[in-house]
């Protein structure tokens, strides 16, 4: 079991007023049978005019903020205290051959066919088809062949937070060979999804260590997605392409959805604002 004090601020200045805004918030955490969440709390300034609080169809905690009077800063911290036990490493060669899956749409649950299905960033095809293929020879067990693909993208793939941004197709992650966690997810989605298997995105955030003999800077850290691959034997088992990780304990779920556009931590809409800037501060430090 670890315990782990998260601080996520965004902090947006605006190059003239802003008259109004509307802003839908994924940053409140869900409840993950591996989580337990001990703290929660959303600190927004300038002074709301009106806040919701709702869950999304996926089950995730969503905020709905309006500001109705002129401002040229808004400052959103997320604080949580979330507590993860260690989840048990599952038995890959143990899961349905992949060519056997489904066993007939009909008997999946409407929650784990809808991630067969394409979306905006994670939509299968022929080309990805035959990326995955080598990972899902005939007869592989629908969770090794997943781990297979996991270690690929992990081995054959850059980090490099120049070479994309949101908008960038999964085909051209792959020609290029480079991107960040998040194209990596959408790739492998969208490769599971081709080969007819549920793969879903989830954004979070991730534990890190800073060089050896050095200490970590605060808001150094940043908000990390990884997938899940459900089969029937576990369920949903979690994967991380970027890492090489399979349901690691350094990893705290926020949000489950097809995609990044589906739990985009800040979203939404201003009448006003000019040009502006937006600076990011994460911190993930384990408690004692």
């Amino acid at each position: 079991m670890s315990v782990y004090k998260i601080s996520h601020r965004t902090e947006y200045v605006y190059g003239s007023p802003v008259i109004q805004s509307n802003h839908l918030l994924h940053l409140s955490p869900r409840v993950v049978a591996s989580q337990r969440i001990l703290s929660h709390e959303l600190v927004i300034d300038p002074e709301l005019t009106t806040r919701h609080d709702r869950v999304d169809y996926f089950g995730n905690p969503t905020t709905l903020i309006s500001l109705e009077h002129e401002h040229t800063e808004l400052s959103v911290h997320s604080l949580s205290k979330i507590e993860v036990q260690e989840a048990a490493q599952p038995d890959f060669l143990a899961t349905t051959p992949w060519q056997d899956f489904p066993p007939g749409r009909q008997a999946l649950p409407a929650e784990v066919i809808q991630f067969v299905c394409p979306s905006r960033y994670a939509k299968a095809s022929s080309l990805l088809f035959e990326f995955a293929r080598p990972s899902f020879p005939n007869g592989m067990p629908m969770l090794e062949g997943a781990r297979l693909l996991t270690q690929r993208i992990f081995e054959e793939f850059r980090f490099d937070n120049t070479a994309t941004d949101v908008s960038t197709p999964v085909e051209q992650v792959l020609e290029q060979r480079s991107g960040v966690c998040q194209d990596f997810a959408h790739l492998q989605i969208a490769a599971l999804r081709s080969v007819g298997l549920p793969a879903r995105y989830v954004s979070g955030y991730i534990l890190t260590h800073p060089p050896e003999g050095e200490e970590k800077l605060e808001g150094t850290d940043a908000s990390h997605a990884w997938i899940s691959v459900w089969a029937p034997e576990t369920g949903w088992v979690d994967f991380d392409p970027t890492n090489n990780l399979v349901n690691s304990q350094e990893h705290i779920a926020i949000a489950y959805g097809r995609d990044f556009e589906d739990v985009s931590p800040i979203s939404g809409v201003l009448l006003g604002g000019g040009n502006h800037t937006v600076s990011v501060a994460v911190d993930v430090r384990p408690q004692d």
